[in-house]
């Protein structure tokens, strides 16, 4: 493809690889790995008769593909799954 106005040219196919897919904490930011989120209602952990807290800071962040987008590590939970919509970015 190419640009009318400047000329620029581009392979969609390529830009579709760079761009992927963002993931946005519950007000819209836009959240990256290595980031910290803050944890907006209790979530029940299966196993555990205790929730995570609201509140909850969680460093470090990974993201990754599916419906449970974020990776983690909570202190007094160990590693867990987070979907982004219950978190925001601290």
């Amino acid at each position: 493809m190419a640009c009318p106005e400047c000329g620029h040219e581009w392979n969609p196919d390529e830009l579709e690889e760079e761009v992927g897919e963002r993931v946005l904490d519950a007000n819209g930011n836009e959240l990256q790995s290595g980031d910290s989120v803050i944890v907006l209602k209790n979530l029940p952990v299966k196993g555990s008769p205790q929730p995570i807290k609201a509140g909850t800071k969680v460093k470090n962040i990974r993201l990754t593909d599916g419906d449970h987008n974020i990776d983690c590590k909570i202190d007094g939970f160990g590693s867990m799954a987070l979907k982004s919509e219950f978190v925001k970015k601290a």
